[in-house]
């Protein structure tokens, strides 16, 4: 479990997961507490112990709590101390000190208390770590400038990275907060993720703390968000973000998000935002080339000891091609047997040790799975999908997923056919018809089958 760090300022919350930092509203992590008390002490119980106590500060080992009532501060020290440790203990992995103080308390704290410490991050999350090739050169040359004078270009604010899962977007997310913060340490950066954003906007509107929520986010100099393809779809959460991001842009402070996929792929995703988010920067990270795979396991493995022949790492960067990570991971692989059996890693030794590790294939999507993102583009049944009905609607949403089957399934006509229960020639018109729509951008089905395949490649 990674340690983690809060400390309250006003009534913000920051943290550091792994040198990460976080921010997080003082209503989320207390909540989050309460409720847990709550199921281990029943309501009432909770309420009259803690209903006038308020957050001061709250680190990985110490947690300071405010109470006007000697009465109650006496019974939090005495009687619920060991109850909120333990609840600590459970949510966050942390030993707690519990410290409660009256309100003349406060000022004396408050002036013994040092500013909060840009914690650094995880050292393998700098630009110096970052391992630029052909795949990812571009990301690096952008985030490098947005870093070193941030809300500085309009060409680069909004900077938006997108690409699969483990090629390194959340490694330049870090990079780039470190950088600023080595050159600017009074600069407030938060960094969140899509979910993250979404959970505490929850906390805020149930508390009824929307202008604590909004005013943390809009304060920002730098702000980071990772999976922001999270909040398409969701209405609430994308009026909040649109209003956050306007008030940042307005005041030039940089924005930088990341996705597993461009704006134009979001199923879902308000055209205001879609806009927004290709008004700066776009740039595009993809699978390693193999010069780069070898630099990665190379230096990966000279900063952990560890002795990699040369064909073993031809051996991971010819099999290994989709994920930095499951580079990563044979390495480790190769470390702890080097370490537990005090062997020299040889071909043989790698081959039995990384035996389940199989060359990386792109998977096609299924039949099934294209039928189901068409339905749900359509807001039909699959059953009417592969029924005789042939209403305009339904008539369309077939043929899409003929056409899809087709081409990205890579099916042929008659395997389409016995999947929608249609003769040869039926599937074969169906696919005409919509490439035909795709030639004319007017009839949006550019724009239909777009979202569509986005929804497939986020369910594969």
């Amino acid at each position: 479990m990674f340690g983690i760090f809060y400390s309250f300022s006003g009534r913000n919350a920051y943290s550091v997961i792994s040198g990460v930092v976080f921010m997080y509203s003082s209503v989320y992590i207390w909540s989050r507490i309460l409720r847990y008390l709550e199921k281990q002490l029943t309501e009432p119980v909770v309420a009259a112990w803690f209903d006038d106590a308020e957050v001061v500060e709250l680190t990985d080992n110490r947690l300071v709590l405010c109470s006007p009532s000697p009465f109650r501060r006496e019974i939090i020290q005495n009687r619920a101390a060991e109850h909120v440790k333990s609840a600590m203990k459970e949510l966050f992995d942390s030993n707690v000190e519990l410290l409660v103080l009256g309100q003349d308390e406060l000022e004396p704290f408050h002036e013994k208390k040092h500013k909060l410490a840009f914690l650094d991050f995880n050292p393998q999350f700098t630009f110096e770590k970052f391992v630029v090739g052909d795949s990812n050169r571009m990301a690096h040359a952008v985030a490098m400038a947005v870093a070193n004078d941030p809300g500085a270009s309009k060409q680069k604010n909004p900077f938006f990275i997108h690409g699969p899962s483990g090629l390194g977007k959340t490694h330049l997310l870090y990079a780039i907060a470190t950088q600023v913060h080595k050159n600017n340490p009074d600069a407030n950066i938060i960094y969140v993720s899509g979910e993250q954003f979404a959970n505490e906007l929850i906390f805020s509107i149930r508390d009824r703390k929307n202008a604590e929520f909004r005013q943390k986010y809009r304060s920002a100099d730098l702000f980071l968000i990772d999976d922001i393809h999270f909040i398409a779809g969701k209405d609430s959460l994308q009026e909040e973000f649109f209003n956050t991001f306007n008030a940042l842009y307005e005041e030039n402070k940089q924005i930088v998000m990341a996705a597993d996929r461009p704006p134009s792929e979001m199923a879902h995703l308000e055209e205001r935002l879609r806009t927004r988010f290709e008004w700066g920067t776009l740039t595009e990270i993809t699978p390693p080339d193999y010069l780069t795979r070898m630099v990665i396991l190379q230096n990966n493995a000279l900063e952990m000891g560890l002795e990699l022949p040369q064909e073993v790492c031809t051996f991971i960067a010819e099999n290994v091609t989709s994920d930095v990570r499951k580079l990563e991971g044979a390495l480790n692989i190769l470390h702890a047997v080097q370490e537990l059996e005090k062997i020299p890693i040889t071909m043989e030794t790698a081959s039995r040790a990384l035996k389940n590790i199989k060359p990386d294939v792109k998977a096609k999507p299924s039949a099934d799975l294209i039928c189901t993102a068409v339905c749900r583009f359509y807001s039909i049944e699959d059953t009417v999908l592969r029924s005789t009905q042939k209403s305009k609607t339904v008539a369309e949403a077939r043929q899409v997923a003929m056409y899809l089957m087709n081409t990205i399934g890579e099916l042929t006509t008659p395997e389409i056919g016995r999947v929608l229960n249609r003769d040869h020639s039926t599937v074969i018109y169906g696919c005409r018809r919509i490439a035909g729509l795709l030639e004319d951008r007017n009839t949006g089905m550019q724009d239909n089958l777009r979202d569509i395949i986005a929804d497939i490649k986020n369910h594969q």
